[in-house]
């Protein structure tokens, strides 16, 4: 179709063909109108156009052509209206999301129906193989019909919008609106995949916005409001991540976050800070990296400490206890021990990235230990003041973990602390970025490192313990997982121990010195011999002084305590007034800023398209007059770099330079100089000939020489290579042959220990395979009921369907049928009417002869002689013919009035109501007998004409009396023939 001239026009075709029934011709008439280059400044009409062409690209399903035309408008209103292509784009998200949930309630199996693992994906071979051979019924395939293209179309919406406004700055409210309402979407329907490409379109747009920095439009993110609206967006791309248990996604957005803040060099409020951290301890924990979770918990306690001042004394303790217990949860042992220096390396560099993460620390540090440890995480807990802050059952159990030694009774000092500690947690009302707490998740982290504890202050202990006794010792493990726990604690050099199954003990090697074994024995025995003394001996005191001071000294403590919480508080409201003044100081700043960028590139504009017009002009000019001139140059130049001139180079003018002048020059110049490296080439060719013949001819014996020696040496070298061989293989076949009759003496141990492992493994195995085949069957069971319950339930719904469906026919039919005869009644009535008209034109021509016939018949009569005065015409006028004709079928019994002449109404009332007719008025031509003797054969004609007619009339005697009227009145009064 043809592009039109006028929106209007396009927009007023599209909707004629909208009403016949042609969608598909309408949408191509609007997309004709946008794409074509006509239209390039906007107006009111282009604007309901393009609302018009939203509705259709919803209704027919095209993304693509909706995206056409929104980056098409979003050309013309880039500089004019941008609130018009707001509305749009609004308006094109409210009707896909419209439709989208329309079609999902209309769907009665929507989980079956959005079981698509790709919305961007067509279907595969098997799947449709899979759905002829399967039991599909013909509802769940049209609920997949329905749904699924409506869910597949809503997700093209979001991502065309987004598309189209990454780089607008006007528009970083509505970008940030539909970032949020996709992200709500992934969510509401569980779509991973969508949401995993939706989080990499966003985080290519950021990327592309910082590395195109000179484009018009582009956002500036030193602004607080764009900063705001991107970190916005990106917390919530964290939350639903966190929701939907993409923890490798929200890792990323952590990673997005952090980019963020250190592209534009700005830290978040408080609030987004805090949310920050919780998620990054979720996500921490759930990779099993207890390291930085405590170090994320510490963080977080510092930041709700500092800035939330609603936070009241209950969730400061849960919070403090769950940092302290993330922090004893990290492994004791360096799991980088005995590992390759690439893996220390690497070791290192994570380190360093979660450091910054956590703590937005961006200066790097040479050692891995030296950015975070657990040693160091606990010993600034303390210095911090969070154990004083936490439970009594926390802070007990941290003694009894770090700084108390009791290696046989730990586990029974620890095991009550932690029933006790497992019972705390719940909601934090003051703390909204932790909307629940529950303390008993670190309790399995608690009895291992009880269990490491013991172990470690065993083998301190003892060389040797039975393994009943150390089973006693650690009630919260069976004895296989405390071996596992070993087993790494001894890879990881933390412990040293054996076990002996065929003894049953367990074996503590004491690999250090003596004296470090001994050290904290005999600090501890120092400690204790201390305070021992002190008691027995306490030392003298001046009792005086430490009175007269103590008083005072109370005093003193409680006004300097007082003195610091007021100027703590004083600088806390200063920072405050400062913060708050700063931000409005910023505001004002970019508002003026704004403001003057708008003037000055309002000025810029005028400027630059007088500028440009002016330059055009010039530059057309200055091309004609310069081409020539500067292709010729450009030619000299490039001979110049390629052609050494031979003396001097030659100079030609700029007036008369031209491209024949250089070319030819430039060919000349070029045969020479391949003449004279041709022969300089031969030249040199016969040199190089001539030196190397001689080289050879110098060398050949030389290298035969050589190549025999080496024969030699390398024959020896092989013999003795080969004796060596020999002699390793005997030695290691003699020691592998001892080291078997060694290892066949526990041989039957090993098989009775081997069939006891796998018997208990069979009995686990056949316990876990029956619990699991009873809980399938249960689950088929409630599926074969859940379906039979559907497929009555559809049953029901196509029985309802049909029985609507038969009333809608059956009305249709009733329809049509009273349609039909109305038709026909029409057809009739007409076809009557139209015999009325063809008669009462024939009686028009009859009359017409008539009136014909009289008139020559007057005119013979005129030609022949004149009439006598006193001799009345013996040929009756035509007023005395129609006069004398009575009305046809006429029901009144009253006579009618001689239509020769009009009568009034009253005179007619008057004479129907005394019963006789008026009187006829005599004229110039003849008096009353002419108009009695025109009535006569008038009456006669009528008479005549009734008989012909059959007598039937329509409309009854109203009719008749109507068309005799009408007949009189077409014949003109005799008075109009003169």
């Amino acid at each position: 179709m043809g592009s039109f001239a006028k929106p209007e026009n396009a927009l007023k075709r599209a909707e004629e063909l909208i009403n016949v029934g042609q969608k598909q011709d309408a949408l191509q008439t609007l997309h004709d109108l946008f794409t074509s280059r006509r239209h390039r400044a906007w107006q009111k009409p282009l604007e309901r156009s393009m609302f018009k062409y939203i509705e259709l690209c919803v209704d027919l399903r095209r993304g693509r052509f909706a995206k056409d035309g929104l980056i098409q408008y979003r050309i013309i209103c880039q500089q004019v209206n941008v609130g018009s292509l707001e509305e749009v784009i609004k308006h094109f998200m409210h009707l896909s999301t419209e439709r989208a949930e329309q079609a999902r309630t209309q769907a009665q199996a929507l989980e079956e129906a959005l079981d698509v693992e790709d919305l961007e994906a067509d279907k595969r071979p098997e799947d449709l193989m899979l759905s002829y051979v399967s039991g599909e019924k013909g509802k769940d395939r049209s609920d997949r019909e329905l749904v699924t293209p409506w869910f597949k179309f809503l997700w093209e919406t979001y991502r065309t919008v987004l598309e189209i406004l990454r780089n607008n700055s006007k528009l970083e409210a509505l970008y940030a609106m539909t970032a949020h309402r996709a992200f709500q979407f992934c969510k509401q329907y569980k779509r991973t995949t969508e949401f995993r490409r939706l989080c990499e379109i966003i985080r290519n747009h950021l990327a592309n916005l910082n590395k195109y920095r000179d484009q018009r439009d582009r956002p500036d993110l030193s602004a607080p409001e764009s900063l705001q609206l991107y970190a916005e967006t990106r917390f919530e791309q964290l939350k639903v991540a966190t929701e939907l248990e993409l923890w490798q996604e929200a890792f990323r957005s952590i990673e997005d976050i952090h980019g963020l803040m250190c592209m534009v060099k700005k830290t978040p409020k408080s609030s987004l800070m805090a949310v920050y951290y919780a998620k990054l301890t979720e996500i921490f924990w759930i990779s099993s990296s207890h390291l930085y979770h405590a170090y994320a918990w510490f963080r977080l306690f510092l930041l709700q400490k500092s800035f939330n001042k609603n936070l009241s004394q209950k969730d400061l303790q849960l919070i403090a206890s769950s940092v302290v217990l993330a922090a004893l949860s990290v492994n004791t042992y360096d799991h980088t021990h005995g590992a390759s220096h690439l893996d220390i390396e690497n070791e290192k560099e994570r380190n360093l990235r979660m450091a910054n993460l956590i703590g937005f620390n961006l200066e790097s540090k040479l050692e891995s230990k030296d950015v975070l440890s657990r040693s160091s995480l606990l010993s600034e807990l303390v210095a911090k003041g969070v154990m004083s802050c936490v439970i009594q059952e926390v802070k007990d159990l941290y003694h009894l973990l770090e700084h108390e030694f009791f290696p046989l009774d730990l586990a029974s000092k620890v095991q009550p602390l932690l029933t006790k500690i497992s019972k705390f947690g719940g909601k934090l009302l003051s703390a909204p970025s932790v909307p629940e707490l529950q303390l008993s998740q670190y309790v399995p982290a608690m009895e291992k490192l009880t269990t490491l504890r013991l172990l470690q202050q065993a083998s301190r202990v003892y060389q040797m313990m039975k393994i009943e006794s150390l089973s006693k010792m650690t009630p919260f493990f069976d004895i296989s997982v405390v071996e596992k726990i070993s087993v790494d604690a001894v890879k990881y050099n933390f412990v040293a121990l054996k076990v002996d199954h065929m003894k049953g003990v367990v074996i503590f090697d004491n690999t250090g010195l003596e004296s470090e074994i001994l050290r904290d024995h005999l600090a501890t025995l120092a400690e204790t011999l201390n305070k021992a003394r002190a008691m027995i001996y306490p030392p003298a005191r001046n009792a005086s002084k430490i009175g007269e001071l103590l008083p005072s000294l109370t005093e003193i403590v409680d006004k300097e305590h007082k003195r610091l919480l007021a100027r703590k508080s004083l600088i806390e409201k200063r920072k405050e007034e400062e913060e708050r003044k700063l931000l409005e100081k910023e505001r004002l700043e970019e508002s003026k800023r704004m403001e003057l960028q708008k003037i000055t590139e309002e000025a810029e504009r005028k400027r630059l398209a007088s500028e440009y017009e002016e330059r055009k002009n010039e530059r057309i000019r200055r091309e004609i007059e310069e081409r020539e001139l500067a292709e010729a140059q450009a030619l000299l130049q490039e001979a110049a770099q390629r052609i050494k001139w031979k003396g001097k180079k030659p100079v030609i003018e700029g007036e008369k330079l031209t491209k024949q002048s250089v070319m030819e020059l430039t060919l000349s110049e070029q045969l020479r100089e391949r003449q004279e490296m041709e022969k300089k080439l031969q030249k040199i060719a016969k040199t190089m000939d001539y030196l190397e013949r001689a080289k050879r001819e110098e060398a050949a014996p030389l290298v035969e020489a050589a190549y025999q020696q080496r024969l030699v040496e390398e024959k020896l070298l092989h013999e003795h290579e080969q004796q060596q061989d020999i002699e390793l293989s005997k030695q290691r076949h003699d020691t592998e042959k001892k080291e078997k009759e060694r290892l066949a003496r526990i041989k039957h141990n090993k098989e009775i220990f081997q069939e006891r492992v796998v018997s208990c493994r069979e009995e686990e195995y056949a316990r876990l395979r029956g619990e699991r085949e009873e809980r399938i069957s249960q689950i088929l069971h409630s599926r074969r009921k859940e379906r039979e319950k559907m497929r009555k339930l559809k049953f029901y719904l196509s029985l309802e369907e049909e029985r609507q469906r038969k009333l809608h026919e059956e009305e249709e039919a009733q329809k049509r049928e009273e349609a039909e005869r109305r038709r026909k009644e029409e057809a009739e009535r007409k076809a009557k009417l139209d015999e009325i008209a063809e008669k009462q034109r024939q009686r028009e021509q009859e009359l017409e002869e008539k009136e014909r016939q009289r008139r020559e018949a007057l005119l013979r009569r005129f030609t022949e002689g004149p009439l006598k005065p006193s001799e009345p015409p013996t040929v009756a006028t035509p007023t005395e013919l129609l006069s004398a004709a009575p009305a046809v079928a006429a029901p009144a019994p009253a006579p009618a009035p001689a239509p020769g002449k009009f009568v009034p109404r009253f005179r007619r009332e008057r004479a129907e109501s005394s019963g006789q007719a008026p009187p006829p008025e005599s004229d110039r031509w003849g008096g009353g007998r002419q108009d009695d003797r025109i009535s006569q054969a008038d009456d006669k004609w009528r008479r005549d004409d009734r008989r012909s007619s059959g007598g039937s009339s329509f409309g009854g005697g109203g009719s008749s009396r109507s068309t005799s009227t009408w007949s009189s009145s077409r014949i003109p009064p005799r008075g109009s023939e003169r």
